[in-house]
């Protein structure tokens, strides 16, 4: 397979249901909303329709196309301003886009609701289409039949929360479930229809969100969703879990800040001082770091914001961002604070309704599945939930990216480092939503 450059910085521009899922198609065109968010803040803008052959172009071109296939359908991109609520019920918006297939599909769309992966720039969003996550998401998804709909998050491009509740269940739930609302809301403008049908994905953070998603649904809002399938992608589902490892992930300095200060933020009881968590020189601007308005991932680290300039690994990134008193107690005190707030955020105990799939790459050296996705399957096995199976797609991971058809083993090798620097953001996407559409597709 040729090589897939699925991060480049520009891309193209221009059948079976479960327990309450239901089978009725019922069309969304002007159908009046449920609950009072997701309402439309402003009309909704279309910013390009990519052809099909625009896009198949450029899946030509980057290799994705050996996974997605050729494109169906045209795709409309069309910016989303909707009204939702923040962590503690704070009246507020978040924007989004909403990718409608058109051209020469004229057919009902299933809608999927898609939740990104974490994010550090402010001012991003996905109503973009030289964006590649949302380009993925047209390529994967839009130009195959599917409608999508993916939210910027609270906190983002055009939201104007004062801050992201990273990681937070419930508003990430909410955010996703206001995003269906605008997207039906918006169709009268847009044009097009929505079958009715409802599928959740996410990758990353989203893979968090949107298992949140389709919990939040499915308990709380079955008559309003017709959920037929949830597919939650490379997700940190067990957060407790994961602060008592004493590894530090790749991306340390990132994902933990990030986690601590919004946690501190929407519960106010990690750290009495925020000196009494972070070292200097980084406890004097971590709390209001992360959304950033002008730095991304590179320049984060690149202008000392956060450790990783040097080559530190993430051992020494997390030594030289955190008092190793606070990471003790987080690890050893079962009634620590910032424990506590992520066992809330654990997503155990649920019962999916509708067919659900858990995917990951056995490398991941980011959010582990041995961590993460092995815990909540195990969970559910436990209790015995029949339809939630899982996905390695490690193979196909290592097959296309390691030399020789293996992850590289030294450590301190340069192959070493771009393979797993390049696994989770990179490498395994691709192969994960591919898994995500053909359950889809059973039940689209």
């Amino acid at each position: 397979m040729k090589r897939m450059h699925f991060l480049m910085s520009a891309v193209a521009t221009a059948t079976l249901l479960v327990a309450c899922g239901g089978g009725n198609d019922r069309p969304f065109i002007g159908f009046p909303p449920v609950a009072t968010t997701g309402q439309l803040q402003e009309t909704p803008t279309t910013v390009a329709t990519l052809s099909a052959a625009q896009i198949d172009a450029s899946t030509q071109s980057s290799g994705l196309q050996a996974v997605s296939g050729k494109a169906k359908c045209d795709v409309k991109v069309v910016a989303l301003n909707y009204s939702t609520r923040g962590p503690k019920d704070e009246a507020t918006n978040a924007s989004g886009v909403l990718l409608m297939p058109t051209g020469a599909c004229t057919a009902s769309a299933p809608l999927v609701a898609y939740a990104k992966g974490t994010d550090v720039q402010k001012p991003r969003t996905l109503a973009n289409p030289q964006d590649p996550e949302t380009f993925l998401l047209v390529a994967m998804y839009a130009s195959q039949g599917y409608a999508v709909v993916a939210t910027d998050y609270l906190g983002f491009a055009k939201s104007s929360f004062p801050y992201h509740p990273y990681l937070h269940a419930d508003s990430e739930a909410r955010s996703v479930l206001d995003s269906i609302r605008a997207a039906r809301n918006a169709i009268a403008t847009t044009g097009g229809g929505l079958s009715g049908k409802v599928m959740f994905t996410g990758y990353s953070q989203g893979g968090h969100s949107s298992a949140a998603a389709q919990r939040a649904a499915e308990r709380d809002n079955a008559l309003e969703f017709n959920v037929v399938a949830g597919a939650h992608l490379a997700g940190p589902y067990n957060l407790s879990g994961s602060l008592k490892l004493t590894t530090a992930i790749a991306g340390y300095q990132f994902f933990v800040p990030f986690l601590v200060t919004s946690y501190q933020k929407v519960y106010g009881n990690v750290y009495a001082n925020v000196n009494d968590a972070f070292l200097p020189p980084y406890a004097a601007t971590i709390e209001n770091l992360l959304p950033n308005p002008t730095l991304n991932f590179t320049t984060l680290v690149t202008t000392g914001a956060l450790p990783g300039a040097k080559g530190e690994t993430p051992a020494q990134a997390r030594d030289a961002l955190f008092r190793p008193a606070f990471l003790a107690d987080v690890q050893t005190n079962p009634n620590n604070g910032l424990f506590l707030d992520a066992q809330k955020n654990d997503l155990f105990g649920w019962t999916p309704r509708a067919l659900t799939l858990l995917c990951g790459g056995a490398g991941d050296p980011t959010v582990p599945p041995a961590v993460h996705l092995a815990a909540l399957k195990a969970d559910f096995d436990a209790r015995r939930v029949l339809n939630v199976a899982t996905v390695d797609v490690d193979a196909k991971v290592q097959s296309t990216y390691g030399p020789g058809g293996k992850a590289p083993t030294d450590p301190a090798s340069a192959a070493y480092a771009t393979y797993f620097g390049a696994y989770h953001g990179t490498y395994e996407p691709p192969f994960c939503h591919a898994a995500a559409r053909q359950l889809f597709d059973k039940v689209s």
